[in-house]
């Protein structure tokens, strides 16, 4: 039994290096994406503990509880590596630029005094809602509805109300 403990303490270990150390192991090691340390790591660990369980709970032997210690310590390791794939895989959009902004319409939420003062506004950005601050070269009563003329800085904007 205290071989198959070592066996998964040394997974978890094998496992927190991986964490710590990130891609640094997977280079050493040279495994050219074929198997992953992490994957390795649940493969070693679920053998260990699985086979300790089934060694104690049960009447097998050693040969049997490594080859249940296999099977599970087989299966934690595929799920490991479509995960892992599945979330390499995972491509989100580019964030949206300043220069994204322009056009884009919204409202006013704090009052923009004429001839350069700022007020607020908040767009729709990406499906989020941001203010930011604006200005504007005509007085824009809160609640107006404005679309962005021009970026003036990362958190300041150039808006124009619309006129229906």
């Amino acid at each position: 039994m205290e071989w198959f403990l070592g066996l998964g303490i040394a997974g978890l270990v094998l496992l927190l290096l991986a964490v710590v150390f990130d891609g640094v192991l997977d280079g050493v090691l040279d495994l050219d994406g074929v198997l992953s340390l992490p994957a390795m790591a649940a493969f070693v660990s679920m053998l260990g503990f699985t086979g300790a369980v089934t060694l104690a709970a049960t009447g097998f032997g050693a040969a049997g509880a490594a080859a249940v210690g296999v099977a599970a310590g087989g299966g934690t390791a595929w799920v490991v590596v479509r995960v892992s794939r599945a979330l390499m895989r995972d491509q989100t959009g580019a964030a949206p630029r300043g220069s994204d902004l322009v056009g884009v319409s919204g409202a006013v939420v704090t009052p923009i005094p004429g001839g350069g003062g700022y007020g607020e506004v908040l767009l729709n950005v990406a499906g989020l809602h941001v203010k930011y601050s604006a200005r504007s070269t005509r007085a824009v009563p809160a609640g107006a509805e404005v679309w962005v003329a021009g970026v003036l800085s990362a958190t300041a904007l150039e808006v124009r109300e619309v006129e229906r």
